[in-house]
């Protein structure tokens, strides 16, 4: 199987003010805007996508259908952490986690979105020589 786009889809009852959170907060533009889907891609980098569904739609199948999005921890991956912690702390976003490093290679904090999805956003840094060992050579975060 050659995956031409792969990206997370959270389905909701709230789509516009979810979409909107995205849009405010994370860097991203509505590339495809409906009121039962609006499909994100970032303003920096068009391979990164999230979508936000209406969970009742009719192309949700019924066995799907008025589901939420639950049980999810979105990664974000940026070069700014430390600025991006300043930013959101003052806009009010609740801090689940509050900015730390990690042994493991990660300086990272902990948000959620209007959903309770909750969103990590991580800057690795090198692991702790106990971590190390456990990282595929062409992996270690730098």
């Amino acid at each position: 199987m050659k995956c031409t786009q792969y990206y997370p889809v959270l389905m909701t009852e709230n789509v516009g003010e979810t979409a909107r959170f995205y849009l405010d907060n994370f860097g991203f533009r509505a590339a495809f805007e409906a009121d039962w889907y609006v499909h994100l891609q970032s303003e920096e980098d068009e391979k990164v996508n999230l979508a936000i569904l209406d969970k009742n739609h009719e192309t949700v199948p019924e066995e799907g259908r008025g589901r939420e999005a639950a049980g999810l921890l979105l990664n974000f991956e940026v070069d700014n952490v430390d600025d991006l912690y300043e930013q959101l702390s003052k806009k009010g976003l609740p801090i689940l986690l509050a900015l730390k490093d990690e042994p493991f290679g990660q300086r990272h904090f902990i948000t959620k979105d209007p959903n309770g999805v909750m969103i990590d956003v991580i800057k690795p840094i090198p692991p702790s020589a106990e971590f190390l060992a456990q990282y595929s050579p062409d992996a270690v975060p730098a």
